[in-house]
C-alpha cells in the first residue's frame, strides 16, 4: 500500500514541476521589445548616446578643463592639447 501511494505522490508531483516549468516558460515571452517595437528602438533619438561625436568632444573638453580623468582615461592638463 504504501508502494502505491509514492508512486501516486510521485506522480502528482511531477505534475506540478511539468506545471511550473511551463509558466515559467511561458512566462520568458514577455522579457524585451515586441518586434513591433524594435523600429522604434533603433531610431538614433531612443541611442544611449545619440551623438557620439558631439559627446565624445563635450568629454573632451570637460576632462581636459577640469584636469581630471574620468572613467574614459583622459588626461588633462588644463590647456585642452593632452
Amino acid at each position: 500500500m504504501t508502494n502505491r501511494f509514492s508512486a501516486c505522490l510521485r506522480l502528482r508531483a511531477s505534475g506540478v514541476a511539468l506545471f511550473l516549468a511551463t509558466g515559467l516558460i511561458a512566462g520568458c515571452d514577455a522579457i524585451g521589445p515586441q518586434p513591433w517595437d524594435r523600429d522604434l528602438m533603433a531610431q538614433q533619438r531612443m541611442q544611449l548616446n545619440p551623438y557620439p561625436v558631439e559627446a565624445a568632444a563635450d568629454d573632451h573638453i570637460y576632462f581636459s578643463k577640469e584636469g581630471s580623468s574620468g572613467g574614459r582615461a583622459f588626461a588633462g592638463g588644463g590647456c585642452g592639447c593632452n
